[in-house]
């Protein structure tokens, strides 16, 4: 067979995860018998921004350069069986260009080992060991799906969702939580298996049916004219069950209330079929296929959703998620589940699914691989500027025969956990895009406004590059097709936020070897703010105590809002310092817990032990703002983590700019000199990517730091961190929240205007 894949009917972001081919160092594999999953882990080499204290006199806060680093990504791809040998020979092609023999594939690929999974590794054992040159290890089909789901569950935000069937939004997206056992899986296939999930080793099947996709496939065929699954799904999609089915209201004339069964409840599935026959021998040939699909769907769906309900039931259980071929992010078969076990349950249990769920099998396989050879697999998060995300409509109207048939993770350099100050699970945004239209075209909007501009930023940064201009011309044109699709299909990625917004953003930028193109903003920004410190610190060590905290608060949310016109944002004039002061709102402010914090500074009471304050913005926001502010909690003898963003966004201050700024703040502040020398003042990274902080993925080393000192008091500065997410999240500690509206839509959608202010203090 050729190599080339151009004959093979998938779309072109699919092919185009084959570009990290040629570093690929492990494989894996999940063969079904329709649909294959090739995994494969690589090294790439991506651009990125090191800053380093500046060296000389006179000096600059921090020396930028760029280097290659390597980045580890893991890859899945979704195709059709049948095509699987043109897929092996279009890898082997690009492991071994000049040669393919199978002997040399090893030199390419670091193990001898592929990992296979599902029915048809033992069908193409011979063929994988041939073509890639590698021995074939059969792994366990169930033990890789469990595996895979335990992975997907505790990385990915947003991968279980909840179908709701009368809802003007259908998917109502599920929290990351830290402990997911036990859960109830329910893996539906030809047949069904439900296995209880107890830990990440231990799990066993519970029980199972026989009736299920094999069952609606087959029947499917005898009933109706349809010539696939994926057919029969679409055309129960169109159907009316009614039509077939006898309901409660065909037999009782209406509702039956003693038995509390509404009058629209299937009461025989077929039943009308069966009075039909009674008149005429073609039965058949009366009812439309539609129907008839429709009726056999919610027979089986139905049966699926009792059985699953009731070991739910008999083993303690409220999670269960549902998976298998039979699903596939079809929408009327999640909605036909999800209503019998809302009915069964009475509405106590929700049917789960699983955006990648079809993706289970080569994660695990995948996994098995990773654990032998004894490799650090960390944290990952989901590419959103490389995976083709999820589509919000029946399969066979999905741009390919397949639904969603790329994943593509990034390696992070930190494991991340949540933060152990959260009270209680939460969702981090405050505004759900997906739901909101007004507010995601208003935002999709600022994004497509933006992107010359960024890109203007991006050519600046690496002007003496050949090829600049083009990889520019290439951001603008793949982050565009992106926003054009979350605007179509908000659920793409989970709950569209402006979080994922950014992520989405800087990863497109990412993958254009773009990693900074703000770097040299912030450097400028910066330098102009160390030239206000003496001055600032001078004018508030003459104040007395009262006027003092207030002024130290108000310079912090000038500090904030001098990107208040968004010009590392969305490319308009910034204000200065001390337009910012004249702009922002006076007190009372829109949210003004100010006395209540004033209180507690000016007690008698302790101290607090340790505050851990997430920083925002680079320049004026940190130099003049934050450390002022951690100056006055040092001066009172409190401990101060100053937690900024770990990779580089938008004008966001990173862990080495900062520790290079407060090189040179140490030589004006005897008091920031002192607390760092003493360890009482700490730089470490939030762990974070996004302007909008998601504390359910924090750096592991700062979640220990906070048990460690015992942080008693969390402070989130910025829009992104105190408003956008976490505003209503609760701590089992004090916290401080504040911010300059600096968005006019956000402010009047929160009952204010541009640049009022929000400082929520909780106790």
């Amino acid at each position: 067979m050729s190599a080339d894949l151009s004959s093979i009917p998938i779309p072109d972001a699919q092919l185009h995860a084959f570009r990290n081919l040629t570093s690929a160092k492990r494989f894996a594999i999940d063969i079904g018998g329709s649909l294959a999953k090739l995994a494969y882990y690589s090294e790439v080499r991506r651009k990125r921004t090191r800053t380093f204290p500046g060296s000389g006199e006179p000096r600059e806060v921090y020396e930028v350069e760029e280097v290659d680093s390597p980045i580890a990504k893991l890859d899945f791809i979704k195709f059709e069986t049948k095509y699987i040998e043109t897929c092996l020979d279009f890898i082997q092609s690009r492991l071994l260009p000049t040669n393919n023999s199978p002997t040399k594939n090893q030199s390419k690929i670091s193990t001898s080992v592929l990992k296979a999974t599902g029915g048809g590794a033992h069908k193409y054992t011979k063929l994988l060991a041939e073509k890639l040159g590698l021995r074939v290890d059969k792994e366990d089909e169930m033990a890789c799906l469990i595996k895979g789901c335990n992975f997907l569950l505790k990385h990915l935000p947003n991968e279980s969702f909840i179908w709701q069937r009368d809802a003007s939004h259908h998917y109502q997206f599920q929290s990351l939580e830290p402990d997911i056992f036990p859960y109830l899986l329910v893996n539906i296939g030809s047949g069904v298996s439900i296995l209880k999930v107890e830990s990440e080793d231990s799990y066993r099947r519970i029980g199972g049916t026989s009736m299920g996709g094999g069952t609606f496939w087959g029947l499917g065929s005898l009933l109706t004219k349809a010539k696939g699954f994926d057919e029969l799904l679409d055309l129960a999609e169109s159907g009316e069950h009614k039509n077939v089915d006898m309901l409660v209201s065909d037999i009782y004339g209406g509702p039956y209330e003693q038995m509390n069964l509404a009058a629209d409840l299937t009461a025989s599935s077929f039943g009308k079929a069966a009075r039909a026959s009674k008149e005429s021998i073609d039965t058949a040939e009366r009812f439309d296929d539609a129907d008839k699909a429709k009726s056999l769907l919610h027979l089986i769906s139905n049966d699926i959703g009792q059985i699953a309900y009731l070991n739910a039931r008999l083993h303690n259980l409220d999670r269960i998620y549902f998976g298998g071929f039979f699903i596939r992010g079809h929408p009327v078969t999640m909605r036909t589940i999800s209503f019998g076990i809302n009915y069964w349950s009475k509405g106590e249990i929700k049917a789960l699914f699983l955006r990648h769920e079809g993706y289970l099998g080569a994660v695990g396989a995948f996994l098995k691989g990773a654990e032998e050879e004894e490799i650090d697999l960390g944290s990952w998060t989901e590419n959103l500027a490389s995976s083709s995300g999820f589509y919000d409509q029946p399969v066979a109207r999905a741009p390919s025969p397949v639904p969603y048939g790329v994943l593509e993770l990034d390696r992070m350099e930190l494991t991340l956990v949540p933060l152990p100050l959260i009270k209680c699970s939460y969702m981090p945004d405050l505004i759900n895009l997906s739901e909101d239209k007004g507010a995601r075209q208003h935002w999709i909007q600022r994004f497509m406004e933006a992107l010359s501009h960024v890109a203007d930023l991006a050519i600046a940064c690496q002007l003496s590059s050949d090829d600049v201009y083009a990889r520019a011309q290439q951001f603008v044109d793949e982050h565009k097709k992106q926003l054009a699709r979350l605007t179509e299909e908000p659920n793409a990625f989970g709950t569209l936020t402006v979080g994922s917004l950014f992520d989405a953003r800087q990863q497109c930028l990412a993958e254009c070897s773009f990693p900074d193109p703000f770097v040299r903003i912030k450097r400028a920004n910066t330098e102009l703010a160390i030239t206000k410190i003496p001055d600032v610190f001078r004018q508030l060590d003459a104040m007395e105590l009262k006027q003092r905290h207030l002024c130290a608060i108000e310079n912090l949310l000038a500090g904030n809002a001098c990107d208040a016109r968004g010009s590392d944002l969305f490319g308009d004039e910034p204000l200065t310092f001390e337009e910012a002061k004249t702009k922002i709102q006076r007190r009372p402010w829109l949210v003004d817990s100010f006395d209540d914090w004033l209180r507690r500074m000016e007690s008698d009471a302790p101290a607090h032990a340790c505050a851990l304050i997430f920083v925002d913005n680079s320049g004026i926001d940190i130099a003049v703002g934050v450390l002022a502010f951690a100056r006055e909690l040092l001066r009172k003898g409190t401990k101060v983590i100053l937690s900024p963003i770990s990779f580089p966004s938008v004008n966001n201050v990173t862990a080495s700019e900062l520790e290079a700024l407060l090189l040179r703040v140490k030589n004006q502040c005897s008091i920031i000199e002192s607390a760092d020398r003493s360890g009482q003042l700490l730089v470490m990274e939030s762990g974070t990517l996004s302007p909008c902080l998601d504390l359910r993925r924090i750096d592991s080393r700062l979640a220990e730091a906070c048990k460690q000192h015992g942080v008693d008091l969390v402070v989130l500065e910025g829009m992104g961190r105190a408003v956008y997410t976490n505003f209503d999240v609760q701590f089992n500690c004090e916290s401080l929240k504040l911010a300059v509206l600096k968005n006019r839509w956000l402010a009047e959608r929160l009952g204010g205007k541009q640049y009022d202010v929000v400082f929520k203090y909780e106790k």
